[in-house]
């Protein structure tokens, strides 16, 4: 989409994902080597009871969820930042996400470009938020 054609207020859902306990710890081994997200008896002895996902897998996630839905398509030119990270609850194994985007802020840059701004609120099958963050990006017309 144009920058042009964007509104605030609009909103978008995404295709779901599941996390399987193998996509936790690959990620985990490979980006965030920690307990929580590794080793499955030492996590079941802490706070969450169970390996749970990365808070940065589940940002990534979020954000390929997102891109997927392909309302940028070519005329987006960069990512230009995010703000607001907040990982509100855990992602277990099997957890399946989505994520719901709306237009919060458009901020017109150079001749027929902008920004836009939207927020990215995760879910898993239970209709829980688990992630949330503003996402920004340079759009050309």
């Amino acid at each position: 989409m144009k920058f042009s054609d964007f509104e605030v207020g609009q909103r978008y859902e995404t295709k779901s994902v599941i996390l399987t306990k193998d996509d936790i710890i690959r990620f985990a081994e490979m980006y965030d080597p920690q307990y929580m997200h590794l080793d499955e008896e030492k996590a079941k002895q802490g706070r969450f009871g169970s390996l749970i996902a990365s808070g940065m897998q589940t940002l990534n996630v979020s954000f390929k969820l997102w891109i997927d839905v392909g309302v940028y398509g070519d005329h987006i030119i960069a990512g230009t930042g995010m703000n607001q990270l907040q990982f509100l609850k855990p992602v277990y194994p099997e957890d399946e996400l989505h994520v719901i985007a709306e237009v919060i802020e458009l901020r017109p840059r150079r001749v027929g470009n902008g920004t836009v701004t939207v927020l990215l609120s995760t879910y898993n099958q239970k209709g829980q938020n688990v992630f949330r963050a503003e996402l920004s990006a340079l759009v050309g017309n």
